[in-house]
């Protein structure tokens, strides 16, 4: 495949979403890095601002299998991965696969469950597989999960650790629609749902042909130290408690080549990682107490952080 049919792909995923999101562009975007880069999305914001639409406009332009988990307090690990279950015709336990086994999942309000639960989903999202009574099934590619949680309830909710949190390539937000943007959502409510007459614009072959092209993307040797350089501060600075892991540095740089690719280009520039950090790195922070009563976030320290480590203007010299 041609990297200029490539390119048509990107843009053609990209108008679909547009045809049932309005004014969510950059979402559409970001999702796309991270299923292009083989990563996961935790996608934090408050009911009705479109996440569900979001992850199946984006199942359905790829052509790709949709599973919804709705997370619950006493859902078990077994609903999400699955069960066997004895059958005595056959005499034999016969394996139930569970809603983890598609390609694009949601996992919706993944902070209601309980952590047994939880890494239950995070296995499959670690190693792409999951062990069910010493059977390990691996997972159909591209797998790629969406999860989802409330920032504003906390009562009954069970915080991602901060160990938990690092699976995720991404962390970001949707944010409410433009006055002119809820309007359109408006009049599109009054017809058919543009959901139910989205058809897909990439095949599931085409869409893993993307992805190993991602890994082409080059990466020159001064961008990996900027990436590193920029890791490095959230570890000595004196708002953070605990840094961003060698994980956080390749996520970045994973995220920056899909980001690149999605922008017409087979290499990264210094901008990528300056747009990007903050969706990557944010969460893998632990800010000190401190700060946190000063109502300091996270995403405010990494865009510090970015601000102040020098852009590398040439190459090293090696």
């Amino acid at each position: 495949m041609s990297h200029d049919i490539m390119n048509l792909n990107i843009e053609r995923i990209l108008a679909n979403i547009e045809k049932v999101m309005t004014g969510k562009r950059n979402v559409a975007e970001l999702s796309l890095v991270a299923l292009l880069a083989e990563g996961h999305v935790l996608l934090e914001d408050v009911p009705g601002v479109g996440k569900t639409m979001m992850v199946r406009a984006l199942a359905k332009s790829v052509g790709a299998s949709f599973r919804r988990i709705q997370f619950t307090p006493d859902l078990l690990p077994s609903d999400v991965t699955g069960v066997s279950i004895y059958n005595p015709k056959e005499m034999e336990f016969q394996f139930r696969p569970g809603p983890i086994m598609g390609n694009i999942i949601l996992a919706d309000e993944i902070n209601r469950t309980s952590p047994k639960t939880q890494s239950a989903l995070l296995e499959g999202m670690e190693e792409s597989s999951v062990t069910i009574d010493g059977v390990t099934h691996r997972l159909e590619k591209p797998f790629f999960v969406m999860a989802t949680q409330n920032p504003i309830e906390y009562e009954g909710t069970y915080p991602l650790p901060e160990a938990q949190l690092d699976r995720f390539l991404l962390k970001m937000k949707m944010g409410y629609p433009e006055v002119h943007e809820e309007v359109e959502v408006l009049n599109r409510a009054q017809k058919t749902p543009p959901i139910e007459e989205l058809e897909p614009v990439v095949s599931l072959e085409e869409l893993r042909a993307l992805q190993s092209e991602i890994k082409n993307v080059f990466v020159e040797d001064t961008i990996k130290r900027y990436i590193v350089d920029i890791s490095n501060r959230t570890r000595v600075h004196e708002n953070v408690y605990l840094g961003a892991s060698p994980r956080g540095s390749i996520g970045l740089m994973k995220a920056a080549q899909a980001y690149a690719f999605i922008c017409g280009r087979d290499f990264v520039l210094p901008d990528d990682i300056q747009y990007l950090a903050p969706f990557v790195l944010s969460h893998r922070i632990i800010l000190k107490s401190e700060a946190k009563f000063e109502g300091i976030t996270a995403e405010e320290i990494i865009s510090r952080i970015v601000a102040r480590v020098p852009v590398p203007v040439q190459r090293l010299v090696k």
